[in-house]
């Protein structure tokens, strides 16, 4: 694809490393080299980084593989994390939560601090549908330290859960695909109507293919919009050109673009370039 000539500083919060040194043959994989000529294609400045989810296994190795392959390299490594609760909407699956104990491949407090306090890790990402919930005591101590959580929303884990789970703590919180992954319009907007409530709740865009719904939580909530390119599932190009045909106000495009996401995530932010 040619090379994008847009005029504005990106930044990525959405995009997953594969974290050997070449693709694994996993969905998409592409070795780092690669993913580094497509952002740049893209002009995509830097991008937030993270393994991919995988049920039922320790991230330790897969987090410290993505930030080896982060050095030297435009990319900000957030630590992929899970939980030993379920859901929690049902009576059945809060009996399970009561009488759950973390096993040995799941996230504890301990690990959230070791990560929070390596410079090598800059947040945390979590995908519900895999990776379980957190329990109370590691959701304080994400509370304590204070670090962006990006949390996958979507059908399997839809805006209410998503709210009840993380958004009455202090915490940053970045819903990717808008909460409605996947193609979901009536969750996205959901999503968006949270904003009101909760102001430490962001929206993040990748794989969310509906310009009116982009267009609404821009027009409305510009301030809360981040952009995600979903790479290597999705060429940045096509992220960016998504973004970039909306109808709305150049400094809108701006906001999402950079100035939104280098405000919670200070790893992004031009002095780090």
């Amino acid at each position: 694809m040619l090379e994008l000539e847009h005029g504005f500083r990106i930044v990525d919060v959405y995009t997953r490393l594969t974290p050997g040194g070449e693709p694994s043959g996993g969905p998409r994989e592409i070795s780092p080299d690669r993913l580094e000529r497509e952002m740049h294609q893209a002009g995509i400045t830097r991008a937030v980084v993270f393994p991919r989810a995988t049920p039922e296994t320790s991230y330790v190795a897969a987090n410290n593989g993505v930030a080896r392959r982060s050095v030297d390299r435009p990319f900000v490594a957030f630590a992929r994390i899970n939980g030993s609760e379920e859901d929690g909407s049902t009576a059945t699956s809060r009996l399970r939560n009561a009488v759950s104990s973390r096993k040995s491949f799941h996230t504890t407090p301990e690990d959230i601090e070791q990560y929070a306090y390596d410079d090598r890790f800059h947040g945390f990402v979590l995908d519900p549908a895999t990776d379980g919930y957190p329990d109370p005591a590691v959701l304080d101590v994400l509370e304590d330290v204070g670090h962006p959580i990006i949390v996958s929303g979507g059908r399997n884990a839809p805006p209410a859960r998503i709210a009840a789970a993380f958004l009455e703590r202090s915490i940053p919180v970045v819903v990717s695909h808008f909460g409605g992954h996947p193609l979901d319009r009536d969750l996205m907007n959901e999503m968006i109507d949270l904003l009101e409530t909760y102001d430490e709740c962001y929206l993040e865009t990748s794989f969310v293919r509906y310009r009116d719904v982009l267009e609404r939580a821009l027009l409305e909530h510009p301030d809360r919009v981040l952009f995600g390119s979903g790479a290597p599932d999705c060429h940045p190009d096509v992220a960016v050109m998504e973004i970039l045909t909306l109808d709305v106000s150049e400094d809108k495009l701006w906001r999402a673009f950079s100035k939104n996401t280098c405000r919670v995530i200070e790893a992004l932010a031009p002095d780090h370039d």
